[in-house]
């Protein structure tokens, strides 16, 4: 008769059974299947477990199709494969995956009926994202062979698996299953347990935050996509994120974190309640933020809230120049993609040698397009031509549009808008490209303020293509119709925002990033686990601490400051970690330390 589980490492896990045959259990199987293991799929429903085999099938067609198996490797996966509706099925496993509904009552079932089921030395592992594996793990006869097994979906494509420790867990246990991760070319990062994990732990506080942002009607439903695509390189945003994992799912997941931190940012947002209980749940109901065409479709369709195509009834004001005031890498980018649509610039900063030096700076951005087949030579001397460099602001006394992108310092930018209320000639329009500064204070400034607006470009501004267009309550609908026109000629794309701390993007992006530092300084895991988290189960272009580092310390101390001191939520309150490493001098890549340690240039 076998023991129960030591501290001895267990022999390889050959035979495994994955009970619950949805989207993520059926995922799981192909994996195991595909990896050599014996699959046993059990789900109590008959129609689910031959929609699961008949998954596999279609998977394992494609994989032939793509060269990425042979027919001979496709045939032994299939045979692999048994599907039954018992949990009797499940007597040889030595391991069994439970991804059955997030409720603790059916889990506990599942693992109760397993208990009379399996051998004591058998793992049970549980799929939950949300739930205690330690509560789930407490009703079990063997609570040191429950651990937490928390694969991504779609489970064949995302290579992160968290495995999820109790304190009651088996390090024997932890080791099979990490084993067997590594063995599926998975990316396993070792957790503790609370509700979220590390990768849904930094991931829902976002997504709730964009529903909350859209029920508050902030910002449209496609804007806070858009925005949060193009200005942080995210696969899907974060509307669309929730009709894929389904706004009933989410709030489970929600409720969970929220008992568990009492976290205002965790307590799910009530539009994520009012569309579960209406039965809009996303894609697999066929609407929910979005309208689908129909159930389990990915394809949008219009519905009332689609916008308009042609954009704004109000016709704009004629932009034919435009001034830039500074010299720094923002405005030097803003400068480029200005002169590149064929705008004439003026480029001022507070010397004419700075303004010089900030167009041979364009001069050679302009260079390296050429060398790398992006323009001709012939366009590059022809945009540098548009660019006229001076050290004094009396030269925007002609400009249709003034842009500033100095300092973020109010002081500083409420003086340079008295400036421009001053040379500029009536109807021009002038803007802030602040990301954390009110907008209306610079408005305040000038003698005009209808005249006023946020164009909010993102570095590089060569490259990124979102603009965040601000305006506030005094700002003028030509000059919205206008600046947002103006974003259409230089191949941005705009989104609308109010005129409040951190917009669209920072004010989703920098709660996400104290909350990853928060993780650290709590012990809960490390940088490199977070950022391996964040960006293979997460899909994000970096991990939150590589992206702390390279945005720089201060700066990201700075916003928060700003965030906390406008919405007053506890929340939002710099993580004390990234106040001290900025005390320290520690601000990231540009001092040679942040959270990591880089080399010396």
């Amino acid at each position: 008769m076998a023991t129960p589980l030591s501290d001895t490492p267990l022999s390889p896990l050959k035979t495994i059974a994955v009970v619950g045959l949805g989207t993520m259990g059926t995922g799981i199987a192909e994996v195991l299947a595909r990896a050599g293991r014996e699959v046993v799929g059990i789900d109590i429903s008959e129609a689910a477990a031959t929609k699961a085999a008949a998954a596999l099938d279609a998977a394992t067609a494609r994989a032939v199709s793509r060269g990425r198996l042979t027919e001979q490797e496709r045939g032994d996966t299939l045979a692999r494969f048994r599907t039954f509706t018992d949990l009797q099925a499940a007597t040889d496993a030595d391991l069994v995956i439970e991804v059955v509904p997030e409720s603790y009552e059916i889990k506990q079932q599942v693992f109760r009926d397993l208990d009379g089921i399996v051998r004591p030395d058998t793992i049970i592992a549980t799929g939950t994202n949300a739930l205690s594996v330690t509560r789930l793990a407490a009703d079990s006869a063997h609570p040191e062979r429950v651990l937490g097994l928390h694969f991504f979906n779609p489970a064949p494509a995302m290579k992160l698996v968290e495995v999820v420790s109790s304190v009651l867990t088996a390090p024997a246990a932890i080791s099979s299953v990490t084993n067997l991760a590594l063995d599926l070319g998975k990316e396993p990062v070792a957790v503790g347990d609370r509700p979220g994990f590390v990768a849904d732990g930094l991931l829902f506080g976002y997504l709730n935050q964009a529903a909350a942002m859209y029920e508050a009607k902030y910002a449209s439903r496609e804007d806070i996509d858009a925005a949060m695509k193009l200005g942080c390189g995210l696969p899907m945003g974060p509307l669309a994120l929730l009709d894929l994992i389904g706004i009933d799912t989410a709030r489970t997941v929600l409720e969970a974190m929220y008992a568990a931190s009492h976290d205002r940012l965790h307590a799910p947002s009530p539009i994520l309640k009012q569309l579960s209980e209406a039965g809009l749940t996303g894609r697999k109901s066929g609407r929910g933020f979005y309208t689908y065409e129909a159930p389990g479709s990915p394809v949008v369709v219009q519905d009332a809230l689609t916008p308009l195509d042609g954009g704004s009834l109000t016709s704009g004001r004629p932009v034919r120049s435009v001034g830039v005031a500074g010299s720094g890498t923002m405005a030097s980018g803003i400068v480029e993609v200005f002169a590149k649509a064929g705008y004439e610039v003026v480029l001022a900063a507070r010397s004419e040698e700075k303004a010089e030096a900030a167009k041979a700076r364009i001069g050679k951005s302009l260079a390296r397009s050429v060398d790398k087949g992006r323009m001709t030579a012939e366009a590059a001397a022809q945009t540098l031509d548009r660019i006229r460099p001076t050290g004094s602001y009396d030269d925007f006394a002609d400009v249709d549009l003034a842009l500033e992108a100095v300092a973020e310092d109010l002081e500083v930018k409420q003086q340079l808008f008295a400036t421009f209320d001053k040379v500029c000639k009536p109807g021009a329009i002038l803007a802030t490209t602040t990301s954390s500064l009110p907008v209306v204070a610079c408005a305040r400034a000038t003698s005009r303020p209808q005249d006023v607006i946020g164009m909010h470009f993102f570095n590089p501004a060569p490259a990124m293509k979102l603009v965040e267009v601000v305006r506030t309550v005094l700002t003028a609908d030509d000059v919205h119709a206008t600046v947002r026109g103006l974003c259409a000629s230089i191949k941005k794309h705009p989104v609308d925002c109010g005129d409040r701390a951190g917009f669209i993007v920072n004010a989703l992006l920098f709660p996400y990033l104290n909350n990853a530092i928060k993780m650290v300084q709590e012990h809960y895991a490390t940088l490199d686990d977070i950022d391996a988290a964040m960006k293979l189960g997460g899909g994000y272009p970096m991990g939150p601490f590589e992206l702390l580092d390279v945005v720089g310390l201060d700066v990201s101390l700075a916003i928060e400051k700003v965030l906390h001191r406008e919405f007053r939520d506890p929340g939002l309150a710099p993580a004390p970690l990234l106040e001290h490493l900025v005390a320290a001098g520690c601000l990231g890549r540009k001092t040679g330390r942040g959270f990591r340690e880089y080399a010396k240039r």
